[in-house]
């Protein structure tokens, strides 16, 4: 029950984008079509939770070692490593996809939401198992609120809006509106 409870909440009532507003470069930059959004979300689902894995055994190991101090840095190494291994297998296996997220993989290393999730595994002292969920689960957040977002900004293209609202004003409003549905969620765990 704890596990599903860790996997909603990190997915819904704590959502890294709508409600404690990490990854928002990647969540306004890839957004602007379904599949390029997706295809983020996956790579950002891998990351994080492998992260938040091999992670866990970091920290261990800093902390057999004395050497906490070290966390962050341990941590951003990781997450480097790994978003390295993701954008050689996109350039690949999906070289239409690594040229459509462009500069925005790599930024991946650098996206608060992943350090965030391997952070707060430490900070609400998560076992492994509870680390590899929540890390799933913010992860998996993080690609709902992509891909919906991702179909909003299709259909606004399609709508006819005001001259003022075309572009980005129309899409943050958009992104307001969603962070605001997704408060929604706040009374459920």
């Amino acid at each position: 029950m704890k596990l599903i409870l860790i996997l909603m909440g990190s997915m819904l009532v704590n959502n890294f984008v709508m409600n404690k507003f990490y990854g928002c470069c990647p969540f306004l930059g890839v957004s602007k079509r379904v599949e390029t959004a997706f295809g983020m979300g996956m790579a950002v689902i891998f990351v994080i939770t492998v992260a938040s894995i091999v992670t866990y055994f970091v920290r261990q190991l800093l902390v057999a070692l004395s050497l906490e101090y070290l966390q962050t840095i341990a941590f951003i190494l990781v997450i480097a490593v790994l978003v390295q291994v993701v954008e050689t297998a996109l350039k690949k296996l999906a070289p239409a996809l690594y040229r459509a997220l462009g500069v925005y993989l790599p930024l991946i290393t650098t996206n608060c939401a992943v350090l965030g999730a391997t952070i707060m595994n430490v900070d609400e002292g998560y076992n492994l198992l509870e680390s590899a969920v929540n890390g799933f689960g913010a992860s998996a957040g993080f690609t709902l609120a992509i891909v919906l977002f991702a179909g909003i900004r299709e259909r606004l293209e399609l709508a006819d809006l005001p001259q003022w609202m075309k572009g980005t004003p129309g899409a943050l409003i958009a992104a307001g509106l969603m962070a605001v549905a997704f408060s929604g969620f706040a009374g459920m765990i």
